[in-house]
């Protein structure tokens, strides 16, 4: 940490020391590579000057010698491979200065307060948290916030990485508050002795990742070996650092966090509060609004703008958060950037695609979705999809014998499974009706679980083909290999589907035959709106159908809100 007394904080000392440490193990590492060539030399030598001579002598240095050039030649793989392997770099959003000069002028004036170098560039992440990342290495993409020493004596500052949920509900002040002890940061990366520790884990770990890659070809398997060998050294030294980096990175964040505390300290406490209560809103508005979306081949292309909502609900529902939505009044962090709605596009895409899975440009597949269309396009569109899936497999289920190209024996779940996988419909199976589907759960035992069994096996079969789909989209450049990576749900059971699908069911006869609308509940999703009021009361009704057979409940229900089962549904 140049230029300050900080450097003799007990965070930075211990920071270092433990940087020295790393820096002993490569030393040692590259000690033990050089050690037969030395003693190969000490014979030569020995032999050229009259010393140690004999058949034994010549026999030895000849062996010492071949070793030597082996291991060299090991150890300059192992070393090419951790020089040139790519780090793991965060995705993100790059945020170039034109777009938010406010924002870089505030980060600049924060990195000035606190006596450290200013960050190299500002990134987007759709996560709540905030970091630095190093993104010199040169295999980084300029252009996607990283940077390039012109020389190797050139230190680059990291770029700040900041999650997009602060900048919309985090005002001015707490935004500069929380990346205060971020930004002090730039300082023990400053430091030649930290910041070689840091380039040598980073290989490291790199050439871990690359050896572990999978690879195609003819020489495919040629090349396994050597990568096998690099994979193994890299992970044994990798694994001899791993108390020491820990203990770096726990000194560099202590040094950083008592540097910031001279700046918005007071601020920064309230401001952590808003850093609980964003992650809560965010996740919240990522799994029970954007999923049903993105399953539908739809992105919300405004989620950080949603959070604001979703936090404001939160905030009137939740009365240890009553209070936060006062300070919205405040200038909020997102008037920062020239265009907040592009930086919001962006995060909401590249978030559908770490949480998700999905291609990285729109497509005729995969199109956003304003807020204000969300109850029709996703809401609606779901509870139609679904409750057609529920009767396509109600009909396989319950089709005539000869009318499907699947025998009908739907006495065993895993029939039901095979009939539901079949393309063939019954000749006439009758209306789509809500009646036809509580009739069928409640009318002998076991019907709910041949049910599930087979939305399970058509759900799966649906997902198995657009898989293809998926891995023909272009690849997003310099992004992610494996997506998603954060998938925000375990797979569904067939239960949960067929309560699922039943809900949907309900919902669209409310539609059509009670005047009910498609909503959107920023807290918990698609909502069922009656009179202009969600109704939250219809899954214990639907889980004692699914679940017991038991149709009483909820026939309590549809005659208070007035739905007609006997009616037929739409159910496209």
């Amino acid at each position: 940490m140049s230029g300050t007394g900080a450097s003799e904080e007990p965070g930075a000392l211990s920071a270092r020391a433990r940087a020295h440490a790393l820096l002993r193990i490569r030393g040692r590492a590259t000690a033990v590579a050089i050690l037969p060539s030395a003693v190969a030399v000490v014979l030569l030598v020995a032999g050229a000057q009259g010393f140690a001579v004999g058949s034994g002598w010549d026999t030895a240095r000849w062996a010492v010698t071949a070793c030597a050039v082996v291991v060299l030649l090991l150890a300059a793989t192992v070393a090419v491979a951790v020089v040139r392997a790519r780090p793991a770099v965060s995705p993100t959003v790059p945020l170039p200065e034109r777009d938010a000069p406010d924002l870089y002028r505030l980060v600049g004036d924060l990195a000035d307060r606190l006596g450290v170098p200013a960050p190299s560039a500002i990134a987007l992440t759709p996560d709540c948290d905030s970091w630095l990342e190093d993104r010199t290495h040169p295999a980084a993409d300029p252009g996607r916030g990283g940077a390039r020493p012109r020389n190797r004596r050139e230190r680059i500052a990291p770029v700040l990485v900041i999650g997009s949920p602060f900048l919309w509900w985090m005002r001015v002040g707490e935004l500069r508050a929380v990346l205060a002890p971020v930004v002090a940061g730039t300082g023990p990366s400053a430091h030649p002795d930290i910041a070689a520790a840091r380039r040598f884990v980073r290989g490291l770990d790199g050439a871990v990742a690359d050896a572990e890659a999978p690879r195609s070809g003819p020489l495919s398997g040629l090349r396994g070996v050597p990568r096998f060998f690099v994979g193994r050294t890299a992970r044994l030294l990798l694994r001899s650092c791993r108390g020491h980096v820990a203990e770096m990175e726990r000194g560099v964040a202590a040094a950083a966090s008592v540097r910031a505390q001279g700046v918005d300290y007071g601020l920064r406490i309230v401001a952590q509060e808003q850093v609980g209560l964003a992650y809560a809103g965010w996740d919240r508005l990522l799994t029970r609004v954007a999923l049903p979306a993105w399953r539908m081949g739809r992105w919300p292309s405004r989620l950080d703008a949603g959070v604001v909502s979703a936090l404001t609900e939160l905030s009137r529902r939740d009365r240890l958060a009553d209070g936060f939505t006062s300070r919205l009044g405040e200038r909020p962090a997102c008037d920062l950037l020239e265009e907040p709605g592009a930086a919001d596009e962006a995060a909401s895409l590249l978030a559908a695609r770490l949480f998700h899975g999905g291609p990285a440009r729109p497509g005729p597949d995969w199109s956003p979705v304003d807020w204000q269309e969300y109850p029709e396009e996703v809401v609606d569109r779901k509870w139609r999809t679904e409750a057609a899936r529920l009767h396509r497999v109600l009909d396989a289920m319950t089709a005539p014998a000869g009318l499907t190209a699947t025998p009908a024996t739907p006495t065993t779940t895993a029939s039901a499974a095979s009939a539901a996988a079949s393309p063939a419909r019954p000749v006439d199976a009758g209306p789509p009706t809500l009646a036809r589907v509580v009739e069928h759960l409640a009318g002998r035992p076991g019907a709910g679980e041949e049910l599930a069994a087979g939305i399970d096996a058509a759900v799966a079969r649906e997902e198995a083909s657009a898989a293809p789909r998926r891995s023909a989209e272009a690849p997003d450049p310099g992004g992610p290999d494996a997506l998603p990576l954060f998938p925000l749900q375990p797979p569904r059971t067939g239960t949960e589907l067929l309560a699922d699908h039943v809900t949907a069911m309900v919902c669209c006869a409310a539609v059509d035959t009670a005047g009910a609308a498609p909503g959107l509940d920023w807290l918990d999703g698609p909502a069922l709106l009656v009179d202009g009021a969600r109704r939250a009361d219809l899954g214990v009704p639907v889980l004692s159908l699914v679940e017991d057979g038991d149709a009483d409940p909820l026939r309590s229900w549809l005659d208070e809100v007035g739905v007609r089962i006997d009616k037929p549904v739409r159910l496209v």
